[in-house]
């Protein structure tokens, strides 16, 4: 079940929120809390029910681990803590090993090797990553004695809670178990369903208006990416724009429904995206993309390789490792492993160049107008080029890509510019430059809608305030990297009737654009 889907809007929601809502009335909080778990199970088996078993299982296996590794006390010392661990993590990590990665373990053994072992195509369970993660977590938490609460029924809810269950964000026990007890849930319902519900409306509507549109104008060129077709210098770059604005607001749209819906329930998730492109270094930029997933990362590999407590060279090392793996994570494929390694190699070079610019300028910043901007542009780069190896369906088409960015395949120019080159125009027609018009694919030569929306969308990224900055009076998400929102704006959202009507009038808008029914991006990994 699709949260930008009519089944989900106006059946499953209502009725959980009824449901709820009743329940926690007339028998308690508890009662509530177990019809949102039974209502999390329907939503998560609405795809395939067999997996009910798997999840469930996960849940029992990591809840028992988890009670203990509390249990153990200084037994740590003596190291059964350690083994039991051990066999927890492992247990996750095979689970996870099976279902995403054992058919791309077959087939790199059968290409290096040139065998022919055949195993049959494994269905990938949606969410595994990220329940997964978020359940080692909770293990590691419990063997160094952070866990306090131990209720299977509040542990369910952590594990399968729907609004963050299939694509994140990867929540910690600390954030959310305390809000199954008290606090939260008991604010105001009104308040609840307002701000929640105009959150969930401004993530609907970045998915099937925005990034679902400019969809129509990154697929295709991949797909002449992958069928070897011709493309230009700025027919490669059109579509991996398209592509870098259709993750953005894909991704962007599911972590403000996720929020928005949590908070209609009277829970708040932790803030997962925060205007990435501004970021003006890569360390910055995973500050602010996919943030629970960055945390993780950090606190359970980069620190438990050591972190930067051993050296510089270390350092770099255990960088590299953890954004490998990061784009592992991501998914079965070459293509990911590349792309984590080249945000590896991003994040040391980012490492080394602060360190460098410390010794050369000491006392002195770049952080000036024209610095930031200068730093956004070349961090926007190098995302772009990131993006190519994550949409590329294998290594050929992502080599095709980039060649074509880099203007290996040609580059075209508008007919009109040739007799305004003085003869320029025979030198740089052997150097591969032809006047035929800048665009050349069907997507883009055809129309001007792709370029209008590649324009606006730039202004909406580096100009526009978002979701959470939009909605900052009501702090609807924990900011776990603490970006500064700034002082109160007039644009900020409030109970007000202005804005009731634009939210009505963009849910109506978003309504009319449902039945172009498409996934969100994250649920593939």
């Amino acid at each position: 079940m699709l949260f930008n889907s009519y089944e989900f809007i106006f059946l499953f929601l209502p009725a959980a929120l009824a449901v709820f809502y009743i329940a926690k009335k007339v028998h308690g909080l508890r009662l509530a809390i177990g019809c949102l778990v039974l209502a999390s199970l329907f939503f998560y088996a609405w795809w395939d029910p067999r997996y009910l078993l798997l999840i469930f299982g996960s849940i029992v296996f990591n809840y028992s681990a988890g009670l203990l590794l509390s249990r153990e006390g200084a037994a740590k010392r003596a190291g059964r803590g350690r083994t039991l661990l051990g066999v927890g993590v492992a247990g996750n990590l095979l689970a996870l090993g099976y279902f995403k990665y054992a058919n791309f373990f077959v087939d790199t053994v059968n290409a290096l090797a040139g065998t022919d072992v055949h195993l049959q195509k494994i269905v990938l369970p949606l969410a595994i990553s990220f329940f997964t993660f978020q359940q080692i977590a909770y293990l590691v938490d419990a063997y160094r004695g952070e866990t306090r609460e131990h209720d299977f029924l509040q542990y369910c809810l952590f594990v399968s809670f729907f609004p963050q269950l299939i694509a994140g964000p990867i929540v910690h026990h600390k954030e959310m178990l305390p809000q199954f007890t008290a606090g939260r849930l008991v604010h105001p319902i009104q308040e609840n369903i307002s701000i929640g519900l105009t959150i969930f409306v401004i993530g609907l509507m970045k998915k099937v208006v925005i990034a679902d549109g400019v969809a129509a104008y990154s697929t295709p060129v991949f797909d002449s990416a992958v069928q070897g077709a011709p493309l230009t210098f700025f027919d490669a770059w059109g579509g991996a724009l398209a592509y870098t604005f259709q993750l953005y607001f894909d991704f962007s749209g599911y972590s403000d429904m996720a929020i928005g819906l949590a908070r209609m329930f009277g829970i708040r998730l932790p803030l997962n995206f925060h205007s990435p492109y501004k970021a003006t270094s890569i360390i910055d930029f995973w500050r602010r993309w996919h943030m629970t997933l960055s945390r993780f990362l950090r606190d359970y590999l980069y620190f438990g390789l050591g972190g930067n407590r051993k050296g510089p060279t270390r350092r770099y090392v255990n960088l590299l490792v953890t954004m490998l793996l990061g784009g592992l994570w991501h998914g079965a494929g070459w293509t990911f492993v590349i792309w984590g390694a080249l945000h590896g190699i991003y994040l040391v070079v980012n490492h080394a160049w602060r360190k460098f610019w410390r010794w050369l300028r000491p006392g002195r910043t770049t952080d000036t107008p024209l610095g930031r901007a200068v730093a956004r542009l070349v961090t926007f780069f190098c995302v772009v080029i990131g993006w190519v190896l994550f949409r590329a369906e294998n290594l050929d088409a992502a080599t095709h890509m980039l060649a074509s960015m880099a203007g290996l395949n040609g580059i075209a120019l508008p007919a009109g510019l040739a007799p305004r080159l003085g003869g320029l125009e025979v030198p740089l027609a052997e150097l591969g430059v032809s006047f035929t018009g800048m665009f050349q694919h069907d997507v883009f030569a055809h129309s001007m809608t792709g370029l209008f929306w590649l324009a606006a969308l730039f202004v909406v990224i580096w100009a526009c305030p978002n979701t959470q900055q939009i909605m900052g009076r009501y702090r609807p998400a924990f900011d776990i990297y603490r970006h500064e929102n700034g002082r109160r704006r007039p644009w900020q959202w409030r109970a007000a009737p202005r804005w009731a009507f634009l939210t009505a009038a963009m849910a109506i808008v978003c309504t009319l654009f449902l039945s172009r029914l498409s996934e969100f991006l994250y649920f593939q990994f």
